[in-house]
Protein backbone atom coordinates (compact mmCIF):
# COMPACT_ATOMS: atom_id res chain seq x y z
CA UNK A 1 0.00 0.00 0.00
CA UNK A 2 0.81 3.75 -1.08
CA UNK A 3 1.31 5.50 2.34
CA UNK A 4 1.35 9.59 2.08
CA UNK A 5 4.70 10.71 2.12
CA UNK A 6 5.22 14.04 4.37
CA UNK A 7 7.84 16.54 4.90
CA UNK A 8 6.48 19.18 7.76
CA UNK A 9 9.08 21.81 9.32
CA UNK A 10 8.48 22.75 12.52
CA UNK A 11 9.66 26.29 12.86
CA UNK A 12 8.80 26.47 16.20
CA UNK A 13 9.25 29.74 17.96
CA UNK A 14 11.67 30.88 15.35
CA UNK A 15 11.05 33.86 12.48
CA UNK A 16 9.58 37.32 12.95
CA UNK A 17 7.05 38.81 10.33
CA UNK A 18 9.90 40.21 7.85
CA UNK A 19 11.79 36.76 8.21
CA UNK A 20 8.93 34.74 7.62
CA UNK A 21 7.89 36.42 4.63
CA UNK A 22 11.86 36.06 3.26
CA UNK A 23 11.38 32.07 4.22
CA UNK A 24 7.85 31.57 2.59
CA UNK A 25 8.89 33.29 -0.65
CA UNK A 26 11.85 31.27 -0.87
CA UNK A 27 9.55 28.08 -0.34
CA UNK A 28 7.35 28.83 -3.04
CA UNK A 29 8.73 27.08 -5.66
CA UNK A 30 9.31 23.93 -4.04
CA UNK A 31 7.16 21.22 -5.61
CA UNK A 32 7.61 17.49 -5.68
CA UNK A 33 4.83 16.10 -7.26
CA UNK A 34 4.77 12.46 -4.74
CA UNK A 35 5.60 14.63 -1.28
CA UNK A 36 3.23 16.74 0.69
CA UNK A 37 4.95 19.29 1.94
CA UNK A 38 3.92 21.49 5.05
CA UNK A 39 5.27 24.42 7.57
CA UNK A 40 4.53 25.44 10.67
CA UNK A 41 5.03 29.02 11.21
CA UNK A 42 4.61 30.68 14.78
CA UNK A 43 0.92 31.62 15.31
CA UNK A 44 1.70 35.43 14.23
CA UNK A 45 2.58 34.24 10.81
CA UNK A 46 -0.08 31.84 9.77
CA UNK A 47 -2.19 34.10 7.96
CA UNK A 48 0.73 35.78 6.53
CA UNK A 49 2.22 32.35 5.28
CA UNK A 50 -0.93 31.58 3.99
CA UNK A 51 -1.57 34.47 2.28
CA UNK A 52 1.87 34.06 0.36
CA UNK A 53 0.71 30.38 -0.42
CA UNK A 54 -2.42 30.69 -1.71
CA UNK A 55 -1.13 29.26 -5.72
CA UNK A 56 1.45 26.60 -3.68
CA UNK A 57 0.97 22.99 -2.35
CA UNK A 58 2.50 23.56 0.66
CA UNK A 59 0.04 23.62 3.67
CA UNK A 60 0.42 25.98 6.20
CA UNK A 61 -0.15 24.08 9.75
CA UNK A 62 -0.35 25.07 13.55
CA UNK A 63 2.33 23.81 15.99
CA UNK A 64 -0.46 23.78 18.92
CA UNK A 65 -3.91 24.38 20.05
CA UNK A 66 -5.96 24.50 23.32
CA UNK A 67 -8.23 21.70 24.38
CA UNK A 68 -11.22 23.71 25.15
CA UNK A 69 -13.16 25.44 22.74
CA UNK A 70 -13.17 28.62 24.09
CA UNK A 71 -12.72 30.22 27.72
CA UNK A 72 -10.80 32.10 30.63
CA UNK A 73 -7.52 30.59 29.08
CA UNK A 74 -5.21 34.03 28.87
CA UNK A 75 -2.71 33.30 25.82
CA UNK A 76 -3.98 30.23 24.45
CA UNK A 77 -5.68 29.65 20.52
CA UNK A 78 -8.33 27.19 19.61
CA UNK A 79 -9.54 24.89 16.91
CA UNK A 80 -12.18 27.42 15.83
CA UNK A 81 -10.14 30.35 15.68
CA UNK A 82 -7.21 28.09 13.68
CA UNK A 83 -9.79 26.70 11.41
CA UNK A 84 -11.18 30.49 10.63
CA UNK A 85 -7.90 31.53 9.32
CA UNK A 86 -7.82 28.37 6.93
CA UNK A 87 -5.43 26.13 8.80
CA UNK A 88 -6.63 22.18 8.81
CA UNK A 89 -3.82 20.68 10.38
CA UNK A 90 -2.30 20.74 13.69
CA UNK A 91 0.75 19.46 15.26
CA UNK A 92 -0.12 17.81 19.23
CA UNK A 93 2.24 16.29 21.28
CA UNK A 94 5.63 17.99 20.70
CA UNK A 95 8.08 16.78 23.24
CA UNK A 96 9.58 20.43 23.93
CA UNK A 97 5.16 20.88 24.84
CA UNK A 98 5.58 18.30 26.95
CA UNK A 99 8.32 18.87 28.73
CA UNK A 100 8.40 22.60 29.26
CA UNK A 101 3.92 22.45 29.52
CA UNK A 102 3.25 19.76 31.32
CA UNK A 103 1.31 18.35 28.57
CA UNK A 104 0.19 14.99 29.50
CA UNK A 105 -1.26 12.03 27.79
CA UNK A 106 -4.95 13.03 29.07
CA UNK A 107 -4.71 16.52 27.90
CA UNK A 108 -3.33 15.25 24.59
CA UNK A 109 -6.59 13.19 24.46
CA UNK A 110 -8.77 15.92 25.05
CA UNK A 111 -7.08 18.36 22.79
CA UNK A 112 -6.95 15.15 19.70
CA UNK A 113 -10.95 14.70 20.44
CA UNK A 114 -11.42 18.60 19.83
CA UNK A 115 -9.34 18.85 16.99
CA UNK A 116 -11.01 16.16 14.98
CA UNK A 117 -14.59 17.47 15.76
CA UNK A 118 -13.36 20.13 13.87
CA UNK A 119 -12.71 17.61 11.07
CA UNK A 120 -8.74 19.30 11.44
CA UNK A 121 -5.49 16.79 10.35
CA UNK A 122 -3.00 16.01 13.69
CA UNK A 123 0.41 15.36 13.31
CA UNK A 124 0.46 13.62 16.95
CA UNK A 125 4.29 13.38 18.23
CA UNK A 126 5.15 10.84 20.76
CA UNK A 127 9.24 9.90 21.87
CA UNK A 128 11.11 8.40 24.60
CA UNK A 129 13.76 10.65 26.50
CA UNK A 130 17.24 9.45 26.82
CA UNK A 131 16.91 8.01 30.31
CA UNK A 132 13.93 5.66 29.17
CA UNK A 133 16.00 4.46 26.17
CA UNK A 134 18.88 3.71 28.93
CA UNK A 135 16.49 1.89 30.91
CA UNK A 136 15.41 -0.14 27.72
CA UNK A 137 11.94 1.00 28.41
CA UNK A 138 11.72 3.07 24.85
CA UNK A 139 8.98 0.75 23.70
CA UNK A 140 7.08 0.60 26.47
CA UNK A 141 6.52 4.71 26.50
CA UNK A 142 6.11 5.07 23.39
CA UNK A 143 3.50 2.25 23.17
CA UNK A 144 1.76 4.13 25.93
CA UNK A 145 1.94 7.68 24.38
CA UNK A 146 -0.30 6.19 21.57
CA UNK A 147 -2.48 4.16 23.90
CA UNK A 148 -3.77 6.63 26.02
CA UNK A 149 -4.12 9.57 23.71
CA UNK A 150 -5.10 7.75 20.56
CA UNK A 151 -6.46 4.08 21.28
CA UNK A 152 -10.23 5.99 22.21
CA UNK A 153 -10.61 6.66 18.58
CA UNK A 154 -12.76 4.55 16.15
CA UNK A 155 -11.70 3.54 12.98
CA UNK A 156 -12.28 6.22 10.16
CA UNK A 157 -10.79 8.85 13.22
CA UNK A 158 -7.51 7.79 11.95
CA UNK A 159 -8.07 8.96 8.51
CA UNK A 160 -6.95 12.38 10.12
CA UNK A 161 -4.14 10.95 12.30
CA UNK A 162 -0.10 11.46 11.35
CA UNK A 163 1.85 10.04 13.89
CA UNK A 164 6.01 11.25 14.35
CA UNK A 165 8.61 9.58 16.35
CA UNK A 166 10.79 11.90 17.89
CA UNK A 167 13.33 10.40 20.16
CA UNK A 168 13.80 12.99 22.67
CA UNK A 169 17.71 12.74 23.11
CA UNK A 170 17.57 13.56 19.48
CA UNK A 171 15.81 16.74 18.77
CA UNK A 172 18.11 19.79 18.52
CA UNK A 173 20.96 17.89 20.11
CA UNK A 174 22.54 17.61 16.93
CA UNK A 175 22.24 13.45 17.53
CA UNK A 176 20.31 11.31 15.51
CA UNK A 177 18.97 7.85 16.40
CA UNK A 178 20.67 4.82 14.66
CA UNK A 179 18.68 3.56 11.29
CA UNK A 180 18.31 0.62 13.11
CA UNK A 181 16.99 2.25 15.85
CA UNK A 182 14.22 4.03 13.87
CA UNK A 183 13.17 0.96 11.30
CA UNK A 184 12.80 -0.47 14.81
CA UNK A 185 10.99 1.75 16.74
CA UNK A 186 8.24 2.51 13.46
CA UNK A 187 8.32 -0.93 12.98
CA UNK A 188 7.04 -1.32 16.46
CA UNK A 189 4.64 1.15 15.98
CA UNK A 190 2.66 0.02 12.92
CA UNK A 191 2.65 -3.26 15.03
CA UNK A 192 1.01 -1.72 18.00
CA UNK A 193 -1.66 -0.24 15.37
CA UNK A 194 -2.03 -3.38 13.62
CA UNK A 195 -2.96 -5.34 16.74
CA UNK A 196 -5.37 -3.02 17.65
CA UNK A 197 -7.19 -2.24 14.79
CA UNK A 198 -6.23 -3.87 11.74
CA UNK A 199 -3.25 -4.40 9.73
CA UNK A 200 -4.88 -2.14 6.68
CA UNK A 201 -5.01 0.51 8.71
CA UNK A 202 -1.59 0.14 10.06
CA UNK A 203 -0.22 -0.07 6.20
CA UNK A 204 -1.99 3.32 5.34
CA UNK A 205 -0.46 5.56 8.10
CA UNK A 206 1.91 7.48 7.87
CA UNK A 207 4.54 8.06 10.52
CA UNK A 208 7.27 10.75 10.04
CA UNK A 209 11.07 10.72 11.91
CA UNK A 210 12.23 13.44 13.85
CA UNK A 211 14.85 14.45 15.64
CA UNK A 212 18.11 16.05 13.79
CA UNK A 213 16.99 15.14 10.29
CA UNK A 214 19.38 17.00 8.20
CA UNK A 215 20.15 16.77 4.18
CA UNK A 216 22.77 14.69 4.72
CA UNK A 217 20.76 12.10 6.61
CA UNK A 218 17.53 12.44 5.13
CA UNK A 219 18.07 9.83 2.17
CA UNK A 220 19.33 6.80 4.24
CA UNK A 221 16.36 7.77 6.73
CA UNK A 222 13.47 7.87 4.51
CA UNK A 223 14.95 4.87 2.93
CA UNK A 224 13.72 2.93 5.61
CA UNK A 225 10.79 0.92 5.03
CA UNK A 226 8.50 1.65 8.09
CA UNK A 227 9.46 6.08 7.45
CA UNK A 228 6.81 7.73 5.66
CA UNK A 229 8.64 11.03 5.87
CA UNK A 230 10.21 13.60 8.46
CA UNK A 231 9.01 16.28 10.93
CA UNK A 232 11.57 19.15 10.74
CA UNK A 233 13.07 21.39 13.21
CA UNK A 234 16.29 23.75 12.43
CA UNK A 235 16.46 22.20 8.75
CA UNK A 236 13.68 23.26 8.06
CA UNK A 237 14.22 27.44 8.57
CA UNK A 238 16.77 27.03 5.54
CA UNK A 239 15.20 26.97 2.49
CA UNK A 240 18.05 25.09 0.62
CA UNK A 241 18.47 22.50 3.57
CA UNK A 242 14.60 22.12 3.48
CA UNK A 243 14.07 21.90 -0.09
CA UNK A 244 16.95 19.33 -0.03
CA UNK A 245 15.13 17.42 2.31
CA UNK A 246 12.27 17.04 0.38
CA UNK A 247 13.40 16.30 -2.49
CA UNK A 248 15.76 12.98 -1.01
CA UNK A 249 12.48 11.23 0.04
Amino acid sequence: MNRQKIVAGNWKMNNDYNQTKTLVNDLKQIVKEDVFVMIAPSYTNLSVAKDLLLDSKIEVIAQNMHYSSSGAYTGEVSAEMLKTIGIDTVILGHSERRKYFNESDEELKSKVDLALSYSMKIIFCIGEEIVDRKNNKHFEIVSNQISKSLFHLDDSSWSNIILAYEPVWAIGTGETATLDQIQEMHSMIRGNISERYSNQLAKSLSILYGGSVKPENSKDIFSLNDVDGGLIGGASLNAIDFNQIINSI
